[in-house]
């Protein structure tokens, strides 16, 4: 009978996600957490990197449907962030027939927020442990081990990584962030057997070197590195050719090495808050650059002679707090045209960002 009446006071809304509306049913007194946690399996996006928009606001993740006076048939529009957390590998053929099957009456809530996590986790074969104070990874998460292609246990206290990590073998993004994990208490020839892996982030953690055998995981398309205690980067780095996001950010890095011009997939690199003096000409070698963050490197006056000329997808270039002026961007060969493409992302970024807007609050405007 309880299960019943929460059914019967629950609501829909209708989520739009990548040109599709996706129903999700929940409680009113649900938060918007909750909400995301729910399309997490649906849309193969990590909560954290969901913004939910509703006539026009963004949403709170502590804030109740209610509250928020959101009712069935609300509409909510759902952009996932470009950064590491988003996970949008499709799901795999088992997963994407059982989910429907499991959800026929009432639907959405079912993989996320109820039953046993083990049976989620096989059916999904995303594992979100955020936020959960855990200090050690959980046994049941081994016993799902060949299931498993997203995992996130960032958000706690975990001091250890494993052996027992290289077991993940179907592993394709594993997320690390703000954990105690230092160098000694990561069991590297284990995650080095993840060679599924696309994306692993560490961001956050107390790492004071990355090993050589970094470069053994040919697969990663992303590496998320930062804030952490790391003084350089291994020339192994240059091994990881299919390489397209490299963030590193807040550490004490005060070189880089000129392998990284093999990296020839980088669109985008984050080196701010760094110790940086020079960069490796060999960054000219980077065709595919779009984004390039250098900012507060105190000690870095110059950069790779023909970096306009040759990054010719190059559309952000972040020198402050720098040595670098703009009287000295502008006698670079190359500069005028990377201003072009510079000024005209910006204006696209303004203009979508004000149509999507404008768009979806007029369409839930007409719906009320």
């Amino acid at each position: 009978m309880e299960k019943k009446e929460q059914m019967d006071s629950s609501i829909t809304v209708k989520v739009r996600f990548r040109g599709k509306s996706i129903p999700v049913s929940l409680s009113p007194e649900s938060t918007v957490w909750d909400l995301k946690s729910s399309l997490h399996p649906l849309t193969d996006t990590l909560p954290r990197a969901q913004k939910l928009i509703c006539r026009g606001q963004i949403l709170a993740d502590s804030s109740s449907l209610k509250s928020l006076e959101i009712t069935s048939g609300s509409k909510i529009m759902m952009i996932p962030s470009p950064s590491l957390l988003q996970a949008d590998a499709p799901l795999t053929k088992t997963a994407s027939s059982a989910v429907p099957n499991l959800m026929k009456t009432h639907p959405l809530v079912a993989l996320s927020m109820g039953g046993n996590p083990s049976q989620r986790w096989r059916i999904s074969g995303v594992v979100f442990l955020g936020k959960r104070n855990l200090k050690d990874i959980p046994d049941e998460v081994w016993n799902c081990a060949s299931y498993i292609r997203i995992l996130d246990i960032s958000n706690n206290h975990i001091q250890e990584l494993p052996e027992k990590i290289g077991t993940l073998k179907s592993l394709n993004k594993l997320y690390l962030n703000s954990n105690d994990l230092s160098d000694e208490k990561i069991n590297w020839d284990g995650l080095m057997q993840l060679k599924s892996l696309t994306i692993l982030s560490f961001n956050s953690n107390r790492l004071a070197t990355l090993p050589p055998s970094v470069g053994s995981l040919t697969s990663l398309t992303q590496l998320h590195i930062a804030k952490n205690k790391l003084t350089c980067i291994p020339d192994e780095l240059g091994c990881l050719n299919q390489l397209r996001v490299l963030k590193a950010n807040c550490n004490s890095i005060s070189s880089v090495p000129a392998t990284i011009g093999n990296c020839s997939s980088l669109a985008e690199i984050d080196f701010s808050n760094n110790c940086l003096t020079k960069l490796p000409e060999t960054f000219a070698n980077l065709k595919s650059l779009k984004i390039l963050h250098l900012d507060n490197n105190g000690g870095l006056n110059s950069l790779p002679s023909n970096l306009f000329e040759m990054c010719r997808e190059l559309i952000l270039l972040d020198v402050d707090l720098t040595g670098i002026t703009v009287s000295h961007l502008r006698q670079m060969d190359g500069y005028e045209e990377y201003d072009v493409r510079h000024r005209r992302k910006l204006q696209k970024t303004l203009d979508f960002n004000f149509e999507s807007a404008k768009s979806f609050d007029d369409d839930n405007q007409r719906k009320s």
